[in-house]
């Protein structure tokens, strides 16, 4: 069982930046790619940015060029930069990870077996 803990949310201005940290603790179960989604109340969860450990990369299209993510091998780390912040970033961020996800898949909710509590970040205008 691979349990992430996050960290990092909080409560920003517009243009300001944050970075969030997702630490997979005990075994990691060949889970080898780690994800962040966000969720709003009301709406479905929706993909931010993924990393696999070879160091592939995905992004979703509202963030690119905003976020970026990286990862720490030694630390079982997945970081994610978010730098100009936008009031419409304001959500509950959740880390996800996975043993099993595909390069097309890595956007998917249902692509990814562990879950983090979530974190808040908001953004004000």
């Amino acid at each position: 069982q691979v349990q992430l803990r996050e960290s990092g949310g909080g409560l920003v201005q517009a243009g300001d930046s944050l970075r969030l940290s997702c630490t997979a603790l005990g075994r990691t179960d060949g889970a080898d790619v780690m994800g962040w989604f966000r969720q709003t109340p009301g709406k479905e969860r929706e993909f931010v940015a993924a990393i696999r450990w070879t160091d592939t990369t995905s992004y979703a299209d509202s963030v690119k060029g905003r976020f970026v993510i990286s990862k720490d091998l030694a630390m079982n780390t997945a970081y994610l930069q978010m730098n100009s912040l936008k009031p419409e970033d304001t959500a509950v961020y959740y880390c996800a990870a996975g043993r099993r996800v595909t390069t097309s898949t890595m956007h998917s909710v249902g692509a990814y077996d562990y879950w983090g509590q979530g974190t808040q970040v908001t953004v004000s205008s």
